[in-house]
């Protein structure tokens, strides 16, 4: 079986619908920092741009582009109190297991068996959809977001896409 080439399939596919080759971020460089004490020791939060949305929030345009919203989760939420609106991916086993795309329970987890310190006051839901627009993502959310993370003593962010 072939492997499947998924910037030609996206361009492709973009293509078709009218829309020009999408300009891909390369980063020449990316800086690796060392955690600055153990894990067992850290904050950590998470974000999902997976559509997922609390079941007392509006939920996500399914078919969004450029959509910087980013909820707030509360540590707490239970994982059956989440729905999914996202048109651009299969959603069937995130339905039955939330944690495929926000993986909240095994977090927890994490935390009560000592793994890492402890899951950050909030967790993130946001940044839906296909984002075209990357100088407001590098230039305005992004350093909005960092903020945030700041204000809760996150250590480690887990990013887990759709």
């Amino acid at each position: 079986m072939k492997p499947i080439n998924y910037v030609e399939a996206l361009n492709s596919h973009y293509g078709s619908l009218g829309f020009p080759p999408y300009q891909w971020t390369v980063n020449e460089t990316a800086p690796l920092t060392r955690l600055g004490k153990p894990i067992e020791n850290c904050t950590v939060s998470l974000l999902t741009s997976g559509g997922v949305s609390h079941c007392s929030l509006p939920g996500f345009n399914p078919d969004a582009r450029n959509d910087h919203r980013l909820d707030t989760v509360q540590n707490d939420a239970s994982s059956a109190d989440f729905e999914i609106n996202d048109s651009y991916y299969n959603h069937s086993d995130a339905e039955s297991d939330l944690n495929c795309v926000f993986p909240i329970d095994r977090l927890r987890e994490l935390a009560e068996d000592g793994v890492i310190g402890s899951v950050a006051t909030r967790l993130w839901s946001g940044f839906m959809g296909r984002i075209y627009n990357r100088t407001k993502v590098i230039q305005e959310s992004a350093p909005a977001f960092v903020e945030k993370l700041k204000e809760d003593g996150v250590d480690i962010l887990i990013a887990a896409p759709a």
